[in-house]
């Protein structure tokens, strides 16, 4: 073999593998962001009228909410701003 071949195939080599470590490295780094973690701040759409307790939608689930003053009408968006006791705590979308 070639040297210039063999120092071709090691470069490629070892960029190869620390493009793979870096980004392996940056993914551990990462919070998780799914399940309740991730809630706060997302919209959800009222389906029974929360005064102040209703039923909003989310991402293909309905769940029991309460909104933090008024009331809000089906239809209406709702930003999440707490889960708790599998209950979502919401605020009218502005």
């Amino acid at each position: 073999m070639s040297l210039e071949l063999t120092l071709g195939l090691a470069f490629g080599i070892g960029s190869v593998t620390a493009i793979i470590i870096y980004f392996g490295r940056r993914a551990h780094r990462r919070q998780a962001a799914t399940g309740r973690e991730e809630l706060p701040g997302k919209t959800a759409i009222v389906k029974v009228a929360l005064n102040p307790e209703g039923t909003v939608f989310h991402k293909g689930e309905l769940w029991t909410a309460v909104l933090d003053s008024g009331q809000a009408e089906p239809g209406e968006e709702v930003t999440i701003t707490k889960y708790d006791n599998m209950k979502l705590y919401v605020t009218k979308k502005q």
